[in-house]
């Protein structure tokens, strides 16, 4: 059994004790989060909402907020004598699917 969810404009296909890293979520650590569903494959087949699976929800247990490690962006313009040198480290929620409600 697996369902496609959907959190902070991307799509993930997940199963029970799946570990995914999601857009950071406004929850606390060991908090439980649900999710919207938007496939759902079971033993009676496949559902596809339209947009959302209607009674389906997958729920998950926060287990960490953190940031990635840092990425280094460069900006230059040729001729102009202009260089500009930027860090960035995205914040994530790492979140273990704990189940998925049909």
């Amino acid at each position: 059994m697996f369902a496609v969810i959907e959190t902070g404009g991307k799509q993930y296909k997940v199963q029970k004790d799946d570990v995914i890293f999601v857009e950071k979520l406004p929850a606390e650590k060991d908090s439980s989060v649900e999710f919207k569903v938007l496939a759902l494959n079971s033993e009676d087949g496949m559902k596809i909402g339209a947009p959302y699976v209607e009674g389906a929800s997958v729920t998950g247990k926060v287990l960490k907020n953190g940031k990635s490690p840092k990425i280094t962006v460069l900006t230059y313009k040729a001729k102009k004598n202009e260089k500009r040198k930027m860090g960035h480290r995205q914040p994530y929620t790492k979140v273990q699917i704990e189940s998925i409600n049909a």
